[in-house]
């Protein structure tokens, strides 16, 4: 299991549109207004996500595609489908880098 996810958070895993992405057990989060904090337990610090960011971290506690959850923000807030799927995953790649989300990569990819 701790080989499986090691691999999950390899830098070359790459995050595209049909990658499942879940948040990682090694963190620590909570709820600040309408913003997140998050403790992760690799690094050691915490880390702040905004509105936005912060509905995005509460839609990864369950594991689903990168589809799914920018389709979830296009019908929550007004941003065009292109635009939130290349923002949306920015966020996920830096996450990643950090070691607060794990990562199953697209069928077929690699």
């Amino acid at each position: 299991m701790d080989e499986k996810n090691r691999e999950s958070r390899s830098s070359d895993v790459r995050i595209v549109a049909d990658t499942t992405v879940v948040v990682s057990p090694d963190q620590v989060s909570t709820s600040v207004g309408e913003e997140a904090v998050i403790l992760g337990a690799q690094a050691g610090q915490y880390f702040g996500l905004s509105e936005v960011g912060a509905r995005i971290w509460a839609l990864l506690q369950t594991a689903q595609p990168v589809t799914e959850l920018c389709a979830q923000i296009c019908a929550e807030y007004d941003v065009q489908a292109d635009t939130c799927e290349r923002d949306v995953i920015a966020l996920l790649e830096e996450l990643h880098a950090k070691g607060l989300i794990d990562v199953r990569p697209a069928s077929g990819a690699g």
